[in-house]
């Protein structure tokens, strides 16, 4: 009887080591820690789009981007061609756009890289207008946008270059050339 009182013991010993050898055994084969790297992407995003009304309803900015990607070190956003629109009642939207983009933590600042379009339709009362710009701030927020770089102005027949250029996309629309401006006007 003693023997048997025994052999459950080296048993049990036994089935206790194997445990632990197959919990060692899953453990290093298993995943081992993700490094994350100090500047990597949280959350990313392909076909974005977002829209923002006003108090009415109405559609007030739109973005569409090919991609987005944020960052969780610094909150800021990479934005792969985007096109953000703002709409009033009285014109056609403005449209502008980028190849790429990078949007502050705060959502307040949007940087156009490389070169920019702006267009307008023509509407009743209103010509067509399109801007070819680079480097372009864009404030979201108080439909504003600026540049230090060279800025040309379309509204067939008529052009208009500069350096440097403030535009407000809201009533009443302002728009200034900077510096160093010439152009081609339409003679009545």
């Amino acid at each position: 009887m003693m023997q048997t009182s025994y052999t459950r013991y080296l048993y049990a010993g036994v089935v206790a080591l194997l445990s632990w050898w197959l919990v060692q055994l899953t453990e290093l084969g298993g995943p081992q820690g993700i490094v994350v790297g100090p500047h990597s992407p949280d959350y990313f995003s392909k076909g974005y789009s977002k829209w923002e009304m006003d108090g009415q309803g109405r559609l007030k900015k739109q973005l569409l981007t090919d991609e987005i990607i944020h960052f969780s070190d610094d909150g800021i956003t990479h934005l792969l061609n985007p096109l953000i629109s703002f709409y009033r009642d009285s014109t056609p939207p403005w449209v502008v756009g980028s190849a790429s983009g990078v949007l502050s933590a705060d959502g307040k600042e949007l940087l156009l890289n490389g070169k920019v379009t702006i267009d307008r339709a023509a509407a009743a009362q209103v010509r067509a207008l399109k801007i070819n710009t680079s480097n372009l701030k864009v404030l979201p927020e108080t439909s504003y946008a600026e540049t230090k770089e060279q800025a040309e102005l379309i509204s067939p027949p008529n052009w208009t270059t500069g350096i440097g250029m403030k535009l407000v996309f809201i009533e009443p629309i302002r728009l200034q050339l900077l510096d160093k401006v010439k152009g081609n006007y339409e003679k009545k």
